[in-house]
């Protein structure tokens, strides 16, 4: 080995030392345990998608899962087909109404919005539920479906052990700030935009 790979090999292990110690200092300074609230907001792709990895990942470890999809519903989903038939021991709600802008019934929604929160409580009270996936939940605050006060408070106070994810664009401040990890999807290239149709599999 020549001296100047030597060197690099050098310098590589005295960064991979420093940056070990620093994720080690991290990891010890996380003493707490508890579930946590996770929002998975912006406008790119990958939002949904990210919370059904965070499922899987549940299941994995044997937990019990609940989700409530709100706008979603009306239009079967790969991910949908999947629990209905690989997972009977998730526990699956759809509002079922479809994409707001399709109903363009606003009382309709509010109303099955209302029903599908009931959905979402009972499961968001439930100590034996270890992970609540609430996905588009952010558009029924938006526009003003729901109480927002009453959505956080039902976050906020939900058994200690229990994990959140909610899904969806925007969501408002108070949301951003009552959950303990918020990651943004930025939208940076889109195959849509270019008249690609949305993929099986893919997009749904």
């Amino acid at each position: 080995m020549s001296d100047d790979q030597q060197k690099k090999n050098a310098r590589h292990k005295a960064a991979m030392q420093k940056q070990k110690a620093k994720v080690d200092s991290h990891i010890a300074a996380a003493d707490t345990e508890r579930g946590v609230a996770v929002l998975l907001t912006g406008n790119g792709k990958g939002k949904s998608s990210s919370a059904f990895g965070m499922v899987m990942r549940a299941l994995g470890y044997g937990q019990k899962v609940g989700v409530v999809q709100f706008i979603k519903g009306a239009q079967l989903s790969g991910e949908e087909l999947y629990i209905k038939h690989q997972c009977p021991q998730v526990t699956l709600y759809q509002m079922g109404t479809g994409f707001t802008w399709n109903t363009q019934d606003r009382t309709g929604d509010m109303a099955e919005a209302e029903k599908t929160w009931v959905e979402a409580v009972n499961m968001l009270t439930d100590a034996s539920y270890d992970l609540v996936v609430l996905d588009e939940l952010t558009y029924m605050l938006a526009y003003k479906y729901l109480d927002e006060q009453k959505v956080l408070d039902a976050i906020g106070q939900r058994p200690p052990e229990q994990s959140v994810v909610v899904t969806g664009r925007g969501g408002g401040s108070a949301l951003q700030a009552l959950m303990d990890t918020v990651s943004e999807v930025k939208d940076v290239k889109h195959a849509f935009k270019a008249g690609i149709k949305a993929r099986k599999g893919v997009d749904f």
